[in-house]
C-alpha cells in the first residue's frame, strides 16, 4: 500500500512545490522551461561569484530554501530523489553567465547521478567559454571503511553553501573560493538515526523497521544505514551517534578532539517533532561538552529533509575564528536560522528563580481548626484520589485524552509529599494558599490551574475570618475566579457543575446557628446529584465541547472528581467527630 501524500500528481509534485515556494517568495524566480529557481536581482551580482546547486526534490528546504544574498544563487531540481537534468543544469549557468557573473562553482552532493550530471553541464558549459568549477561533497561519517564511491553529500552541505556565499559576497575570486570550501568540507562529518523510513510519492516505504529498532547512519534518500540498533533513550541514541561519528577507527570519522571548536547542526529528516528535535538538541549539547568539546555555533532546526522520515542528523564541522566569521555573515536566505553570533559552550544557561515574598502575618491563625485535623483531612482526599486515578482515567477518554485520573492522582502524591516535610500551616488563608501553588506546580493541566484558581481566590476572605460564613464567601471567591478565567458556567458539563451545586446548599453557613456537618452534608449530596446529571448535558466547555455530544454517555470526570473531593472532606471532619 502506497502512503497518503497531499499532492496534485506525482509526477509534478517536484514542479509544484518548487513553484510554490517562488511563489512565495519575491526574492525568487523560476527559469523559463526548467525545475530551476534563481535569485531575483541576479543582476546585481554582476562581477561576482555565482553558486550553484541542486539535486533531487524531497529534502526541503533544500535546496531552494537557501538561495539568497550571501548564500546560494540558485538551484537545480530534480524530481523526487533523482538527479536533476543535464540540460537545466546547464540552463542555470548559462543564464548567471549571461547576467555578468565572473564564474560559477556547482556544489554538488557525491551521489553518481548528481557528479554525472552536474560534471556534464560543467563540461559543456567550459566549452562554451565559461568558468565552471565544482566541489564533491561528502561528509558522511556511517562508515568506518571507505568505498570507491566515498563519503555520501548530506546536511552538511548547507554549511559549504553558507561558507561559499560569504565568500562570493565579499567579492572572492572563484579559484580561492574553490580551495577554501574543498579544505572546509574535509573537517566535517555528518551521521542519521531514523526510527522509521520514509516514502517517495506513489511508492510504498523504503525499508521497514520493527517497533523496538532504529536505523543508524542512513542516507536521505530513504536507503537503509549502516546497522540497526535497539531503540533506546535519546541520551543514549545521540552518545551512540557521536561516539560513531568522531572514532578515530573510523575511516570517515571527524577529528573531534577535547578543546576542539566546532559548529553543531541539529537536522530533522522532516518527521521529528519539535519536542523531540529539543530533545536531541539538548542530549547533543551536552554529549559534546563532556568530550571538552566548545560549541562554537548551534543550529537546530529542518535544513535538509528526506521526505517525513523521522529521524535526525548531527553535523560537525571544526571551526576557527575565521571560518566562524563566515558562518556568521548575513544571509537573505529564507531557511538559514537567526543564529546568536556568540559561543553556546560557557554561557550562564539559567537565572536564579524570584525569591518569593514574605508572608504576611496572618490574624486567623490562633484561630484555625487544628494542624493535625487539616493532615487527617488532607489525606482522605488524597487516598480517595488515588483510588479513583483509573475510573476518572476511564470517563475522561469518551471525550479528552484520558489523563483526568492521572492529573488528580499527581496532586494527590503531590500533596502526600508535602505533607511528609512537615505539619501545614494551622491558618486555613495560607493552607489554601499553599495548596494553590503545589497544585499549580505539580498537578499540571487544566484542573492544575483552574483548582490553583480557586485555592488562590477562597483563601483570601479567609484571611480575617474563618467562621462559617467566611468559609461560604471562600466557596463564592472560588468559583467566581474559576468562572473568570475558565470560562465555564453552571450546565457546561464541567467541574464546576459539582462546586456550584455544592456552593448553594453552602449558603447556608451563612445564616446564624448554621451547623457545620449537616450543611456540608446536604452540599456533598447536591455536588454528586450535579455531578451525574452531566451526563445528560451538552458540554459547553472544556475539551468535551468539541466532541458530538452523542458520544458522551459518561459523568464529566472533572464533575466526578470535584464532588469525591467535598466527600472525603466531609467524611475526614466526621472520623474526627467534627
Amino acid at each position: 500500500m502506497t502512503s497518503k501524500k497531499l499532492v496534485n500528481s506525482v509526477a509534478g509534485c517536484a514542479d509544484d512545490a518548487l513553484a510554490g515556494l517562488v511563489a512565495c517568495d519575491p526574492n525568487l524566480q523560476l527559469l523559463q522551461g526548467h525545475r530551476v529557481a534563481l535569485r531575483s536581482d541576479l543582476d546585481s551580482l554582476k562581477g561576482r561569484v555565482a553558486l550553484l546547486s541542486g539535486g533531487g526534490s524531497g529534502h526541503e528546504p533544500a535546496h531552494a530554501g537557501f538561495i539568497g544574498k550571501g548564500m546560494l544563487t540558485g538551484v537545480i531540481a530534480g524530481a523526487v530523489f533523482t538527479s536533476p537534468a543535464v540540460g537545466s543544469i546547464l540552463a542555470a549557468i548559462r543564464a548567471v553567465a549571461q547576467a555578468g557573473t565572473v564564474g560559477t562553482l556547482l556544489i554538488v552532493k557525491n551521489y553518481t547521478g548528481d557528479r554525472l550530471n552536474f560534471g556534464l553541464a560543467r563540461e559543456q558549459a567550459r566549452a562554451e567559454g565559461i568558468p565552471v568549477e565544482m566541489v564533491v561533497i561528502g561528509d558522511d561519517s556511517a562508515f568506518t571503511v571507505l568505498k570507491k564511491a566515498g563519503r555520501r553529500g548530506l546536511c552538511g552541505t548547507v554549511l559549504i553553501h553558507k561558507v561559499a556565499g560569504a565568500l562570493a559576497e565579499a567579492g572572492v575570486g572563484l579559484e580561492e573560493i574553490t580551495k577554501q570550501v574543498t579544505a572546509v568540507a574535509k573537517a566535517m562529518g555528518t551521521l542519521g538515526v531514523s526510527l522509521s523510513s520514509c516514502s517517495v510519492p506513489g511508492s510504498k516505504p523504503t525499508f521497514e523497521l520493527s517497533a523496538d529498532e532504529v536505523e543508524l547512519g542512513l542516507g536521505i534518500h530513504g536507503e537503509a544505514g549502516v546497522r540497526r540498533i535497539k531503540m533506546a533513550t535519546a541520551d543514549e541514541i545521540v552518545k551512540l551517534m557521536l561516539d560513531h561519528m568522531t572514532s578515530a577507527s573510523s575511516a570517515s570519522h571527524v577529528p573531534v578532539k577535547p578543546g576542539s571548536s566546532v559548529v553543531l547542526m541539529v537536522n530533522n529528516l522532516g518527521g521529528l517533532s519539535f519536542l523531540e528535535l529539543g530533545i536531541i538538541a539538548d542530549a547533543a549539547v551536552r554529549s559534546l561538552e563532556g568530550r571538552k568539546v566548545k560549541i562554537a555555533r548551534a543550529l537546530v532546526g529542518t535544513f535538509m529533509s528526506a521526505l517525513e522520515m523521522p529521524g535526525v542528523s548531527l553535523t560537525l564541522l571544526l571551526v576557527d575564528e575565521p571560518l566562524l566569521k563566515l558562518i556568521d555573515a548575513e544571509t537573505t536566505a529564507a531557511a538559514w536560522p537567526h543564529v546568536a553570533k556568540v559561543s553556546v559552550t560557557g554561557r550562564n544557561r539559567s537565572r536564579a528563580a524570584p525569591v518569593e515574598p514574605p508572608e504576611t502575618p496572618d490574624s486567623t491563625a490562633a484561630r484555625g481548626p487544628a494542624s493535625k485535623q487539616m493532615v487527617l483531612v488532607l489525606e482522605r482526599v488524597c487516598t480517595t484520589l488515588l483510588g479513583l486515578e483509573e475510573h476518572l482515567n476511564a470517563l475522561d477518554r469518551a471525550a479528552g485524552d484520558g489523563d483526568c485520573g492521572t492529573t488528580h492522582s499527581r496532586a494527590a502524591r503531590a500533596i502526600q509529599s508535602w505533607l511528609k516535610e512537615g505539619p501545614p500551616p494551622t491558618s486555613p488563608a495560607q493552607l489554601l494558599s499553599r495548596l494553590s501553588v503545589l497544585l499549580l506546580e505539580k498537578m499540571g493541566g487544566s484542573s492544575g490551574a483552574l483548582y490553583g484558581l480557586f485555592l488562590t481566590a477562597a483563601s483570601q476572605p479567609l484571611k480575617t475570618k474563618t467562621d462559617l460564613p467566611a468559609w461560604a464567601a471562600a466557596m463564592d471567591a472560588g468559583l467566581e475566579a474559576m468562572q473568570k478565567y475558565g470560562k465555564a458556567a453552571p450546565g457546561d458539563r464541567t467541574m464546576l457543575d459539582s462546586l456550584w451545586a455544592a456552593r448553594q446548599e453552602l449558603q447556608a453557613w451563612k445564616s446564624p446557628g448554621a451547623n457545620l456537618i449537616q450543611v456540608l452534608t446536604k452540599a456533598v449530596k447536591s455536588a454528586e446529584a450535579a455531578a451525574e446529571a452531566t451526563k445528560n448535558m451538552e458540554a459547553g466547555a472544556g475539551r468535551a465541547s468539541y466532541i458530538s455530544s452523542a458520544r458522551l454517555e459518561q459523568p464529566d470526570p472533572g464533575a466526578v472528581a470535584a464532588a469525591a473531593i467535598l466527600r472525603a472532606i466531609l467524611e475526614g471532619l466526621q472520623s474526627q467527630g467534627v
